[in-house]
Parts: structure tokens; sequence; C-alpha cells
């Protein structure tokens, strides 16, 4: 089994003429927690859209446990066990908390410690089985956060992509996000969370910063919250 998540190794990416992605290179190891942090429009969500097939890369390789997977399509990805959890929440409005988990459910490509489903789902979100009957219109910000990581992990997913999980919450709840997916991690699952609030570091096993679309630093999450890391490229106190 391969021993990193995900690779990227000297991505180039654009949008139309814009140079998104600069020779962009991490890895991303089997069972672990990693951070990509910075400003908006840093790279961060361009690299997790390259990463699930959503942009393709220009240059450079892309790998998913091991598996060259530039210029896959984003379905194809998805068969290798990655899913992400997209910015925005993007859940389906018109249909229940239950049907909104029900349609990503799909058959595990590896068993892990965790199989996901309806029950497992409603027992890491408690809040999502009382209300599982709902329109998914009807949730708060912070119950359509944890229906769009849920229904990610329906498709029982090896590598978990989630972007800006605490945007729009409070601090408070943004606290109760990340230890729900430092469990998630804990069970197994590989995760990548990207974020603008450095209140995600204490949960990562490793953070990267990203600016102007390039990585300008790796380090474990202490190292990040730095005053002068913190001011350089993440414009201060963002908890």
């Amino acid at each position: 089994m391969a021993s990193e998540a995900l690779t990227l190794r000297q991505v180039d990416a654009y949008y139309g003429d814009s140079h998104a992605l600069q020779q962009v290179s991490f890895a991303a190891g089997a069972g672990r927690l990693l951070g990509l942090v910075g400003r908006n429009g840093a790279g961060k969500t361009t690299a997790m859209n390259v990463a699930v097939g959503l942009l393709p890369p220009r240059a450079g390789s892309v790998e998913v446990f091991g598996r060259n997977v530039a210029g896959f399509t984003p379905e194809a990805i998805a068969v290798c066990g990655v899913a992400l959890v997209p910015q925005g929440r993007r859940v389906f409005r018109s249909l229940t908390v239950r049907e909104n988990l029900s349609v990503a459910a799909r058959k595990p490509i590896v068993a892990g410690k965790t199989t996901w489903g309806l029950d497992t789902v409603f027992q890491m979100f408690p809040r999502l089985a009382e209300r599982r009957h709902q329109l998914a219109s009807l949730l708060s910000g912070g119950e359509q956060q944890m229906l769009a990581i849920g229904r990610a992990l329906m498709s029982k997913p090896r590598l978990l992509l989630i972007d800006e999980a605490s945007l729009g919450l409070s601090p408070a709840l943004a606290k109760v996000v990340f230890e729900v997916v430092a469990q998630i991690n804990d069970d197994g699952t590989t995760v990548i969370i990207v974020e603008q609030n450095v209140g995600v570091l204490p949960y990562a096993d490793r953070a990267l910063i990203m600016e102007k679309g390039t990585l300008v630093f790796s380090g474990v999450g202490d190292e990040i919250r730095q005053a002068n890391l913190r001011e350089t490229y993440l414009g201060g106190d963002h908890e």
C-alpha cells in the first residue's frame, strides 16, 4: 500500500492565462491529517481542484495512493477513494438530510476502521440524526457543514478533502467542526483540510502555507503558529 495518500509533484495549473499554481509539490501521508492554510486567493482551493480532477494540471503529476491520476475525470478519481467537501457546502437544499446522505452512498473500495453509512454518520453527527427528515434548506450553516461532510463520508473515501470547513461559522462552532474532522481522521480516513482559520493547526499532524500559487512553508502546526509566519502569510490572528 502506498505510504502517501496524495502527492502533487511540480504542478502548474492555470485558469485561462492566470498561473494559479506554480511548481507546487507536497504529499499527504496515508492516515494523517494535513492542514493547507493561507489567505484567500493563495491557491489552496486550486490545489484541491487539481487533486480531484476539476482542473487538469498543465505540468506535473498528481498521485492518489501511488497511482498517477493527472488527466483523470473527477468521477474516475472519486472511484480511487477520494471525496471533496467543497467550499460553500453545496448541499441539496430541496432534499431532506437523510436523502442528501443516501444519494452519496457507495460500496467501500478498501475496508478501513469505519464503514461509513447512515448509522455511523448519524453517530458522528447527532444533530443530523435529530433532523434526518428536515429539508437541508432549513438547516443552520453549521448543520449544513456537518451534512456536507457526512455526505462525503457516505462515499466511503480513503482520502477526504475539506475546503474551508469553518467559513461563516462562529469560533465555537468552527472548533466543533475541527474536532469532528480530527475524529474522522482518528477513525482511519486520511484528511486534508483547507483553511484560512489558523484554529485548525492544533489538529493537524503537519501544515502547509500557500501564498500566490506557491508553497512557502511546510512543517508542524506549532511552527506556523509563530507570530512571524502568521503575520507574513496569514494576516495575523484568524482564530
